[in-house]
């Protein structure tokens, strides 16, 4: 871009921003930076984080999406950070236009940030407390060395997405830290405006484990033996894992939190990015566009919305989704008896979903058959050599779309037994809901999860509709049928 450019954009960024205000969308403080491609790919290994510790798998990622960049395959348009204030970087290699649309889309993300309840207990001081972290980490390496610190690090990013988001973990996590001297008054302040409904689960699961006899508190009472249900594999590493020193058990707290910064995007993908896709366009129809530019518009926004041959685009399926949400709500309206109309209107049906929903919900609430049919949504296999579509029904095509997006898309792995067969290893269990575990993924993962823990490892899941367990006991991994 040129400097008439920049300063042009300047105008435009102000502009839309008083647009998005005034169709009510609310977010934080915004700070867009203007940067070259090198730049906006490192940040994009890095999950989209300037400040976060070095690994080499995020060099990896790196050199992956700047060759496809370089290629013309694929492209990075822009990053945006969660946090207060809201940190968007921009290509300077995009054109005015495209940085225009790019500007109004991260508004509409950083609303969606700020709002979503899925999003009420996420650091919004990310940055400052990842560049601490990285610190930390460069000084361990001094101290223990790069290959150490870089091996730990293996283990703990191969079972980073087990973690337990729900606000019942934390509760239990910060009735931890109330034992390390925090006070009620600094827990207290972290109430959310839906903390009442919250707290039905958790006095639920606090009556279940005590009516549970020979069932005690989080902590094992002889800190040998540890039997509760845990989902949050790596919060129960940190806290009974006999084999990790001071610095290991510090890296591993640092990336489950990380992980758990992220949830909240994993989780609301889908409804993220089909919002953001759908503000980006009532904004930029309210700017001075020249033929030139409605044209570059029209073919960005066209690229965007594309649907895949091989998966759900999320952009084309929750936009979609949320102009059926607007035109049903709307239509629900104006078909009522004006003397009991109480409905809501399209518009404010979408911000109250905005603020309710996860994917899960999202789907199973709003996608309609008529959408279903629209989009031409199916179910496909591979049968022989040939993929097939399998299933066209709307039920079953919404099921699966539902099931893909529990737990984030990640499989649901239960700690069982932490002193199993009274000899210290560790059972984790699969919740299986009809699909396998990747065998091969998972013979790989078990010789990490024994280098966190540092005894046998077994894992019961089913293939092929028969219980088997896998077992790694420090030299190979083996597996039975049960």
């Amino acid at each position: 871009m040129t400097p008439a450019e920049f300063g042009e954009l300047e105008v435009a960024i102000e502009r839309m921003t008083d647009i998005a205000k005034g169709f009510g969308l609310d977010f934080y403080d915004m700070r867009f930076e203007l940067v070259p491609a090198d730049v906006l790919y490192t940040f994009g290994a890095y999950q989209g984080m300037p400040t976060r510790f070095s690994h080499w798998s995020f060099g990896k990622a790196y050199h992956r999406m700047k060759m496809d960049y370089d290629f013309g395959l694929s492209r990075i348009y822009e990053l945006v950070i969660n946090s207060d204030p809201c940190y968007a970087f921009l290509m300077d290699s995009n054109s005015l236009v495209q940085n225009k649309l790019v500007s109004a889309h991260v508004l509409a993300h950083c609303d969606f940030f700020k709002n979503n309840a899925m999003f009420a207990r996420t650091s919004r001081g990310v940055v400052d407390s990842m560049a601490a972290s990285a610190e930390r980490f460069r000084s361990y390496e001094m101290e223990y060395g790069k290959d150490a610190v870089e091996e730990f690090l293996d283990a703990a990013l191969a079972v980073q997405e087990h973690v337990d988001a729900s606000h019942t973990s934390l509760r239990r996590q910060l009735k931890r830290s109330e034992k390390d001297g925090e006070t009620q008054r600094q827990l207290s302040r972290e109430r959310g405006p839906y903390e009442d409904l919250f707290e039905l689960d958790i006095r639920s699961a606090d009556a279940a484990r005590a009516a549970e006899k020979g069932q005690q508190s989080d902590e094992p009472a002889s800190g040998k033996r540890a039997i509760q249900t845990e989902k949050d594999l790596l919060l129960f590493l940190v806290h009974h894992s006999k084999v990790l020193s001071d610095w290991q058990r510090d890296i591993l707290t640092v990336v489950r939190e990380e992980m758990l910064y992220f949830w909240p995007q994993i989780e609301t993908k889908i409804m993220n990015e089909g919002w953001a896709t759908y503000w980006h366009l009532r904004i930029m129809r309210e700017l001075p566009l020249t033929d030139a530019d409605s044209l570059d518009f029209a073919r960005m926004h066209s690229g965007v919305v594309l649907p895949s041959k091989t998966s759900v685009n999320p952009y084309t399926l929750g936009l979609k989704m949320w102009e059926e949400i607007e035109k049903r709500w709307d239509r629900m309206r104006s078909e009522a008896d004006s003397a009991a109309n109480v409905a809501p209107s399209g518009r404010e049906k979408m911000f109250e979903v905005r603020e309710m929903e996860s994917d899960t919900s999202f789907i199973r609430n709003y996608l309609t058959k008529e959408l279903v049919d629209e989009l031409d949504l199916y179910l496909y296999q591979k049968v022989g050599n040939e993929w097939r579509v399998v299933e066209q029904d709307f039920e079953k095509v919404r099921d699966k779309l539902c099931a893909s997006r529990v737990n984030g898309g990640y499989p649901v792995l239960l700690v069982r037994d932490g002193d199993y067969q009274l000899t210290g290893e560790l059972y984790l269990f699969h919740a299986y809901e009809g699909m396998e575990l990747d065998v091969r993924y998972t013979e790989k993962t078990l010789p990490y999860v024994h280098r966190l823990w540092g005894r046998s490892v077994h894992l019961e899941t089913v293939l092929e509709g028969r219980p088997v367990l896998f077992t790694y006991d420090g030299k190979k991994t083996s597996r039975k049928f049960l």
